[in-house]
């Protein structure tokens, strides 16, 4: 281990315990309950992705190996199974993220993994139990993890692990947005752009299980037919390019689709001018991304002669409104659906010592790639 290296660790492990956010070391190989009557449990060095200072990810993070923490008596020591690089993962990284842990911070938001040790107090839970954290919290990228027993909520197994590694972030975004802004019911439409990132796909999917046609709009860009197709294979009703809805008229490409009451934005500029567009008279754009980086324009007739109303949504500000048990059992809703078959997305499984690839693809570097999601 460098010099560098240790100086990163021991600062990063220093900080992190002090502020009492997340104490996160590895912790062995194989669970083993009987750790439980050891007064003074602590935890294996671990390996994790620790960035010092705010920037581009892919210079600023680092591997290295962190020394061992105490799990105390209401503590529960993780093996990381697998955790996902989203883009709130890189903007964090960046410091351009309204909520971000002080540096240096270990990276990750999301992720699932096993039970490995507990502490004497802690009896809700097991070794051989998969947990995920809920609601999500900062320093997944490592091999092991301890927290506070309240962070873990227990999943069942069955799900596959790159389902449960995922649903929280992107998947419960598309959840809450269907529930907490216009009451739809079957027979009713809704319009999206961005329909192919993670959250597009499944509000298709949610939407459909509840018989709510969608009208989805994507980019135009190499390999936009396969995309067309792979959303209607989900279970969209209309995917149209943004190219194809340069017409006077939107609405008349709708056929027998009904106007939305309802449409969300995820990438700004025209792309939501064309969303505003599909809208019926009092119809609400949500707008929870802004991948464009684009203004939103709306005109003077969308608000005087339609009514239209604008919100916004952030996953984190739900969260943090108390909602832990709603949370958890939406969470379950979505495993249940996930490993169902019932809910789909693509994802890539790539193996911990080689996240610098990982990286590379998250951030776009070789073209459009599935969610990168880190197997420890």
């Amino acid at each position: 281990m460098t010099a560098l290296m240790k100086s990163v660790g021991v600062r990063a492990m220093k900080l992190l315990s002090s502020a009492g956010n997340f104490r996160l070391n590895q912790c062995g190989e194989t669970p083993i309950r009987s750790l439980r009557s050891f007064s003074t449990l602590r935890s294996p060095p671990s390996k994790a992705i620790v960035y010092e200072q705010h920037g581009s990810p892919d210079s600023v993070t680092r591997l290295v190996n962190l020394p061992p923490v105490e799990v105390r008596d209401n503590d529960v020591c993780v093996k990381m199974i697998a955790a996902p690089i989203n883009p709130s993962d890189i903007n964090r990284i960046e410091g351009v993220y309204p909520v971000r842990p002080p540096v240096p911070a270990i990276g990750g938001y999301e992720g699932v993994g096993e039970v490995y040790a507990v502490g004497s107090k802690v009896n809700a839970l097991s070794p051989g139990d998969w947990v995920i954290p809920s609601p999500p919290s900062s320093g997944t990228w490592q091999t092991f993890v301890v927290k506070e027993e309240s962070v873990w909520h227990k999943i069942d197994k069955s799900c596959p692990m790159e389902y449960a590694a995922t649903i929280t972030v992107n998947p419960l975004t598309a959840l809450r947005m269907l529930e907490d802004f216009v009451s739809l019911a079957s027979g009713d439409s809704l319009v999206q752009n961005g329909a192919t990132s993670i959250v597009g796909q499944c509000v298709i999917q949610l939407a459909r299980h509840r018989g709510i046609s969608t009208i989805n709009i994507i980019r135009d860009r190499a390999g936009s037919d396969e995309a067309r197709e792979n959303l209607k294979a989900l279970g969209a009703d209309q995917v149209f390019s943004e190219s194809q809805l340069n017409v006077k008229n939107v609405k008349s490409l709708l056929g027998e689709l009904p106007e939305p009451a309802l449409g969300f934005n995820c990438v700004g500029g025209n792309a939501a001018s064309l969303v505003l567009k599909f809208l019926r008279e009092g119809g609400t754009m949500v707008t929870y991304g802004g991948m464009s980086k684009k203004p939103i324009t709306v005109s003077t007739t969308s608000f005087i002669f339609k009514d239209l109303e604008l919100k916004g949504f952030w996953l984190q500000n739900w969260l943090s409104l108390g909602k832990v048990k709603e949370c958890r059992e939406m969470i379950d809703y979505l495993l249940g659906l996930a490993r169902d078959g019932k809910l789909k997305y693509e994802t890539e499984l790539v193996p911990f010592d080689e996240f610098p690839v990982a990286l590379d693809k998250a951030l776009g570097k070789v073209g459009r790639q599935p969610k990168q999601v880190i197997t420890f």
